[in-house]
Order: C-alpha cells, then sequence, then structure tokens
C-alpha cells in the first residue's frame, strides 16, 4: 500500500481573511437593503469555491493584495488556512440554507440564516475573532473529515 504524501499546509495572511470577510459582510447587508437574493447565491458560491479548493481562490480576498501594497502595510504573523477554509464552508452552507429557502418561498424565514453569516463576517472583520476557526479548532469529527477533503482538493499546494 502506497503512502500518499501529507501536501503542507499553506499560510495566509490573517489580515486578507478580515478583508474578506469585511467585503462579504458588505455585498450581504446590500442584498438585505435591496432583497437581492442573487447576491446572496454569489456569496455563497465564492465562499464555497474557497473552502473547497483554497483560500488564493477567493474573490473575497483577492482585492487584498493590492490594498495591503497601497496602505504600505508591513507583513503580518501567517496562519493556517484551513481553520478559516472550514469557517467559509460554514458560512456558505448558511448562505445556501437561505438560497434554498428563498427558493422553497419562505422569503423573510430565508433571511434568518444569511443574516447570521453577515453578522458574523462583521464580527470577523471588526474584532478578528473568527467563530467558525474557532469551532474549527473544537476537533470534532466535521473539521477531521473537513481536512480530508480539503486535503484532496487543494489545487496547486
Amino acid at each position: 500500500m502506497a503512502v500518499r504524501p501529507v501536501s503542507p499546509v499553506r499560510l495566509i495572511d490573517p489580515r486578507g481573511h478580515r478583508f474578506g470577510a469585511a467585503l462579504s459582510a458588505i455585498i450581504l447587508g446590500l442584498a438585505l437593503v435591496a432583497g437581492a437574493q442573487i447576491l446572496v447565491a454569489v456569496i455563497a458560491v465564492a465562499l464555497g469555491t474557497s473552502a473547497l479548493f483554497g483560500t488564493r481562490y477567493s474573490v473575497l480576498g483577492r482585492p487584498w493584495p493590492l490594498v495591503r501594497r497601497v496602505l504600505a502595510l508591513g507583513p503580518a504573523e501567517p496562519e493556517p488556512e484551513y481553520a478559516p477554509r472550514f469557517a467559509q464552508a460554514l458560512g456558505s452552507l448558511g448562505l445556501l440554507l437561505g438560497v434554498a429557502l428563498f427558493g422553497a418561498g419562505f422569503t423573510t424565514l430565508g433571511w434568518v440564516p444569511v443574516i447570521g453569516v453577515a453578522a458574523l463576517q462583521t464580527l470577523l472583520a471588526v474584532t478578528g475573532y473568527c467563530v467558525g476557526c474557532r469551532l474549527y479548532f473544537l476537533r470534532w469529527w466535521i473539521p477531521s473529515l473537513f481536512d480530508r477533503i480539503a486535503r484532496r482538493t487543494t489545487i496547486g499546494t
């Protein structure tokens, strides 16, 4: 039986994760105010793509390197990307629940998980505290399952 080598954990700038959270919270807030359910689906796909394939594929975090250069910010202490990816997977699931409720005709109820995700994204953006990341570190069986899936789907590690 061949042993598959474990790919190294990619390290990320946590400020980029916070920036992406701020951007998604703003977009989700605009979606709520405008009643634009399609924006919820777009953010769900963006978070899901980043969670599944890696944070380097995060559309929401893509502007961060430019912002960092423009503001001449120095380096930050990097962190492993698996906890933020797990948090993004949870956020994506919450938003997909909202989209499913919209599709089933429960529009008002559909906004409840969207508001919850937007609130958690705002908390991360403002304070740096990531609830989904903390859940990841509890090391229950779901994060372990997520790790196995994430290690198989990470592209270009």
